[in-house]
């Protein structure tokens, strides 16, 4: 079996190569990836000599590059993580989003139409429900009420694709996943953020009042869901996959202030951002009743965990916030 994953040198992208290599030796993976400000090649350095393993420096807006390399490597699944996903960067300009989280669907879904590709994943986030009050969940039949640029890219992006069931008969399925944590997170998300500026001595930006509620999920338990999807999920069908485990921003910058045995004093608030939602929470019930998927790292384990790594590589993380990794690569690769 071989099946193209986009985006696969991001964050959630890079651990999906990795544990597919890790648990299913009879699957080859294309990653296509155009290498943008968030994508890294250094989070599968390690793979680079594997022979069941292909990068290869693509936009999923180039309509012509996507099908010359469908057509020199035939697959049989798509799993769609490739985005514009930084909610600020969308407000200071949605058209990147719109070009490739809306477009950059589009020319998959039709590349795969023609290429007869078997399953396509449209890996989504519970953004695109919009927000919640102090109680309820957002279920998959929850309306579509997007607050950002971000956020609407990405509903538009599943509505394409859930049409492209519908219309054309694509087994295509849409997945929404509440906010991940993890190694090899981009710094500018919350919690490398903090993690990271912990390391270096600075202070932590809090927004606004700091209550703003997520509901976490480590993404190895985001990436075991999204193969279990692949494998066994129905096609036109949505699956949210959450943690059930709700924390504000603030509680989150007080456990790792603690974990880190630094003050309270390094959280510093500062002006909220601009249509800040204040709560998700996933019902995750549908994907536990048929797919029979739970997640298995606990809050605790998977926090102390990811402050662990970050500590052990500062290698990673120090070129990224320094921007000297931008300039490296585009002395190796072109601009990005």
């Amino acid at each position: 079996m071989r099946v193209m994953i986009t985006g696969g040198l991001g964050f959630i992208g890079s651990h999906l190569v990795r544990w597919i290599l890790q648990h299913e030796p009879e699957v080859d993976i294309i990653n296509v990836d155009a290498l943008t400000y968030a994508g890294n090649p250094a989070n599968l350095r390690d793979l680079e000599e594997d022979p069941r393993y292909q990068w290869h420096r693509v936009s999923i807006t180039d309509e012509a590059a996507i099908d010359q390399l469908l057509s020199s490597y035939p697959v049989d699944a798509i799993m769609h993580l490739a985005a514009e996903s930084h909610v600020d960067r969308s407000i200071q300009s949605g058209m990147p989003f719109v070009q490739t989280n809306v477009m950059g669907t589009q020319v998959l879904l039709e590349a795969a139409r023609r290429h007869r590709v078997g399953r396509f994943i449209q890996v989504s986030t519970d953004e695109v429900y919009g927000s919640l009050g102090p109680t309820g969940y957002f279920s998959e039949d929850s309306p579509l009420a997007p607050n950002s640029p971000y956020s609407a890219s990405k509903a538009g992006a599943d509505w394409l694709a859930l049409a492209a069931f519908h219309t054309y008969g694509q087994e295509v399925m849409v997945t929404r996943c509440s906010n991940n944590y993890g190694p090899y997170q981009f710094p500018e998300k919350l919690i490398p953020l903090f993690v990271t500026n912990g390391l270096e001595g600075k202070p932590w930006p809090l927004y606004g009042d700091g209550l703003n509620i997520r509901d976490w999920l480590h993404v190895v338990d985001h990436v075991r869901a999204l193969w279990m999807v692949l494998q066994s999920g129905q096609p036109g069908q949505v699956y949210n996959i959450g943690g059930h485990n709700e924390h504000t921003n603030r509680q989150i910058a007080q456990t790792l202030a603690e974990l880190m045995q630094l003050p309270s004093s390094i959280i510093v608030p500062v002006p909220d951002r601009l249509g800040h939602d204040r709560r998700y929470a996933i019902d995750a019930q549908k994907i536990r009743r048929e797919l029979g998927w739970e997640p298995e790292i606990s809050w605790m384990q998977g926090l102390s965990g990811t402050v662990a790594w970050y500590h052990a590589h500062s290698d990673w993380w120090q070129p990224i916030k320094s921007g000297a990794y931008l300039e490296y690569y585009r002395t190796q690769y072109g601009d990005l």
